[in-house]
């Protein structure tokens, strides 16, 4: 290993040697401000390189986004079938030029002087030069502390090491546990506001399901290295912990100024672009929106009444107070309307009971002189045109 990075150990080196050299004019060159410090500018020049693999994965991130209703189609479609699984995934991959890894950039880009990184403190500690730190330069570093930590050394260090370090193991170990729960929460931070500020919330995707899995998988990572093993030395947590909070900071800008559209913060970008008058909408689409909020604000709800009030209401055939004579005189028009044709039909009535008597009069002479069968017949057909007989006295 130290042979394959021994150019990233004499990169490494250098930078934060270039970096001393200039903050030894300011502090002490043994300080644990000037050897801080030398860390953070590493960490800010390398951040600043890696900007466009930054602008890349969040390109990629919405990206994969946007494809996760199609990627899950091609799943649900092909779920037998593993390896043209793949080949739909693939296609679909280049035709809309989506970098699956593009995501993973940045942090696979840092990785290489992360652990230069760690391998240059552990040398410091194991008090061995690397890379241009020469015995000068390592005896410097060695007494360069942190609120009383030397940069070189971990939480599980053995009281003996440390006193060689010139430090307890109280100092060490409140300082390596700080910067650790700081590291830590900066990295849930950062991975929360991505997901509740830049999400487009109206797709549900297994992607988000996977987001929200890592916003509690890596600080608990982290912390665990950082304690555990391998161990972090406390210069290798202030490296971590300075480009958890450059991400932070960096991901803060670009959702404010170009967050996911759907997502929460580019609904709250529009109301401040509308709020300055730089939005140019749609005018039908702003006439519609004006046209609703006029109409919910002129919507009147029902007044709720008591129970003694529903009861004392008049029913719908109550006149109502003060339209009387307009409601007799429709009323005297009606009855008029009503009496005419009433008439009418009372005369129509008439006519058609004198045909039926007239048509009834010869059968009835004939009825006359007919037998007892012939008198039943008529009496029945009597009483289906609606003629009753007299009931019996004993039947009263």
């Amino acid at each position: 290993m130290d042979t394959i990075l021994s150019p990233l150990y004499y990169a490494v080196s250098w930078i934060i040697v270039q970096f001393h050299s200039f903050y030894s004019l300011i502090f002490d060159e043994n300080s644990g401000a000037a050897w801080g410090l030398s860390i953070v500018s590493l960490v800010v020049l390398i951040r600043v390189c890696l900007i466009p693999l930054f602008v890349k994965q969040i390109k990629s991130t919405r990206n994969m986004q946007a494809l996760q209703p199609k990627m899950k189609a091609i799943q649900e479609r092909y779920k037998s079938d593993k390896q043209r699984q793949s080949e739909e995934m693939m296609k679909l991959y280049k035709e809309t030029g989506t970098n699956p890894l593009s995501s993973c950039l940045p942090i696979l880009a840092q990785s290489p002087f992360f652990i230069s990184l760690y391998q240059v403190l552990s040398h410091i500690a194991n008090n061995q030069t690397v890379g241009v730190i020469n015995q000068q330069l390592l005896e410097s570093a060695q007494k360069a502390h942190i609120f009383g930590a030397p940069l070189a050394a971990k939480f599980l260090d053995t009281p003996e090491k440390l006193e060689a370090l010139g430090a307890s193991v109280a100092n060490v170990r409140v300082v390596t546990v700080i910067m650790i729960v700081l590291m830590s929460a900066s990295q849930f931070y950062t991975q929360r506001q991505l997901m509740t500020k830049n999400v487009d919330l109206t797709v549900k995707t297994p992607f988000m399901q996977q987001q929200k899995m890592l916003m509690y998988v890596f600080p608990v990572m982290f912390a665990v290295f950082g304690i555990g093993f391998p161990g972090f030395p406390v210069g290798v947590l202030l490296y971590w912990l300075t480009t958890n909070v450059w991400t932070m900071g960096q991901q803060m800008f670009v959702i404010r100024r170009n967050p996911t559209p759907g997502s929460k913060a580019f609904e709250e970008r529009q109301q401040r672009l509308r709020a300055k008058g730089k939005l140019k909408e749609d005018p039908a689409e702003v006439e519609a929106k004006k046209v609703a909020e006029e109409a919910r604000q002129n919507r009147q709800q029902p007044k709720r009444q008591s129970k003694a009030q529903r009861q004392t209401q008049p029913t719908g055939g109550g006149k109502p107070a003060g339209g009387g004579k307009s409601t007799d005189a429709g009323g005297a028009q009606r009855r008029t309307r009503a009496g005419a044709g009433s008439s009418a039909s009372g005369t129509s009535e008439d006519a058609s009971k004198k045909q039926s008597l007239e048509k009834q009069a010869p059968q009835d002479s004939k009825s006359k002189g007919g037998s007892s069968a012939s008198g039943s017949r008529n009496a029945k057909s009597g009483q289906r045109k609606g003629q009753q007989r007299p009931k019996h006295p004993s039947k009263k």
